[in-house]
């Protein structure tokens, strides 16, 4: 019987992966995903983006209970937090998604194979070959091949994960609620968690190297966040630099430096959120043509590395945002490619970034200081939640929308949201920037009320001075 040749195989099967999978079958390629673990899903799903938004979600509402009597519900003062149920609710949402995941994979006739795949060289006749180890050793052959291996937490330097020292991993693993937490790094996964375990009620203290919370979104957002983690009690320090991190009889102990002098604090655990590095060891890429850097894979705008039939999606891919819909997208990009059909590459400015703590954060595009590095005349529009009336029905005033747009022409070149929904609202943002609209388009978009999403509607009024409600 003559070996299987596979249109596409896809090593990896996290958003990335997964979405790739099943787009290559729904344009019927034949298709194998390669996957090392027993369930389908990577970080995101068993140990990132679905497990933690459960958690916050959880968080959420326990901080609803405590303003119950706002609320007109009294009786909830005696509430009791069963962390144990809240761990079990976790698990079935994740469990439930897994099984989704096998399905989706027979439904579109995509074979699952079981082992950690690995390139042995350039295609020989127009096919590659890869290893596959698992509980048994096997090769497969494909024309082209998808890498989708996705990234895992970097540590700090000298620094072991463990009972006390904990990653993305050992954290939405704990088996109860630590009474003090230091994190390390105040990027999406530092404030998430902060966010987290303040809400429980745990003392936490936040470490950043770089001088502000999110370093990465406008900075009216994160002085924003910075004034509301204040006034829920979260403690944190930027511009701080780790020195040294020890285990204590109780917990840990963090030795650090911020404010020009050498600080030190006890905490039960501490959790690394440090960034995230690329699991390119051992998959082949030395034995091919493929570029990378740090680790990282150099790939065009249509996901193709320089080894001809090769191409690198997801959080391995050199220069574009670590986040699941991005290598989801990508992998939908690569997919199309091969089967040949219409493509269009991502635009690395359209790309919405969401935090989930609370209160949320939204953005996509430039913010207003790289705005005005890149040479813009921006005019600027932002309005307050506290004067959204839906905001005041869900009893949720912080943060505002605000709006980047140029002066000439009106174009929007970022928004930045924080408060109520954010992750949500800021949709409407991304595809009003993917159909090219401009400020002057929102201004005239009717917007139902009362709703969150009538800030938008102020916000672009605001750039002209115009905004109803403020």
């Amino acid at each position: 019987m003559p070996e299987s040749i596979y249109d596409v195989a896809i090593v990896g099967s996290g958003p990335a992966g997964y979405t790739a999978a099943i787009r290559a079958g729904q344009y019927g390629l034949k298709t194998a995903l390669l996957e090392k673990d027993n369930v389908l899903g990577g970080t995101c799903l068993h140990v990132g983006c679905i497990p933690t938004k459960a958690l916050l979600f959880n968080a959420e509402l326990w901080d609803h209970l405590k303003e119950a009597k706002e609320f007109g519900i009294e009786g909830v003062d005696g509430r009791k937090l069963n962390w144990a149920a809240v761990q079990e609710r976790k698990s079935k949402i994740v469990s439930k998604h897994a099984k989704g995941l096998e399905f989706l994979m027979k439904k579109n006739k995509v074979e699952t194979v079981r082992g950690f795949g690995k390139l042995t060289g350039p295609a020989q006749g127009g096919v590659f070959t890869l290893e596959v180890k698992g509980s048994e050793s096997k090769s497969i052959k494909a024309k082209n091949v998808i890498i989708a291996t996705g990234s895992e937490a970097r540590m700090l330097p000298g620094v072991e994960p463990g009972d006390r020292v904990l990653t993305n991993i050992e954290v939405l693993k704990l088996g109860e609620i630590p009474k003090s937490l230091v994190i390390v790094g105040a990027g999406a996964v530092g404030v998430e968690f902060a966010s987290i375990y303040r809400s429980f009620d745990s003392e936490v203290t936040i470490l950043e190297m770089l001088p502000r919370l999110v370093p990465i979104e406008d900075e009216d957002v994160s002085k924003e966040l910075a004034r509301v983690f204040r006034k829920r009690g979260i403690n944190f320090y930027t511009g701080a630099k780790v020195e040294k991190v020890e285990k204590t009889k109780a917990g840990i102990s963090v030795a650090f430096s911020a404010d020009g002098k050498q600080q030190k604090i006890d905490a039960d655990k501490i959790l690394i959120a440090v960034g995230r590095k690329p699991n390119t060891e051992n998959v082949g890429v030395e034995k091919t043509r493929i570029k990378s850097d740090r680790g990282f894979i150099k790939t065009n705008e249509w996901m193709q590395t320089d080894e001809p039939g090769v191409y690198a999606i997801g959080d391995i891919v050199l220069g574009t945002p670590q986040l699941a819909h991005v290598g989801a997208m990508e992998g939908i990009v690569a997919v199309s490619k091969i089967a040949g059909k219409e493509d269009k590459p991502i635009d690395l400015q359209k790309i919405p970034n969401c935090t989930y703590c609370h209160p949320e954060i939204g953005s996509v595009g430039l913010t207003e200081a790289k705005a005005k590095e890149l040479g813009h005349t921006v005019k600027i529009g932002k309005f307050p939640f506290t004067a959204n009336s839906r905001a005041s029905i869900v009893g949720q005033h912080e943060g505002f929308i605000k709006i980047v747009s140029d002066a000439k022409y009106g174009e929007l070149l970022g928004v930045h949201i924080i408060g109520p929904q954010a992750t949500e609202l800021i949709a409407e943002a991304v595809t009003a920037m993917e159909l090219e609209a401009t400020v002057e388009d929102l201004m005239w978009t009717i917007h139902a009320h009362p709703t969150l999403a009538e800030a938008m509607l102020d916000a672009s009024n605001s750039v002209y001075g115009l905004a109803i409600n403020a």
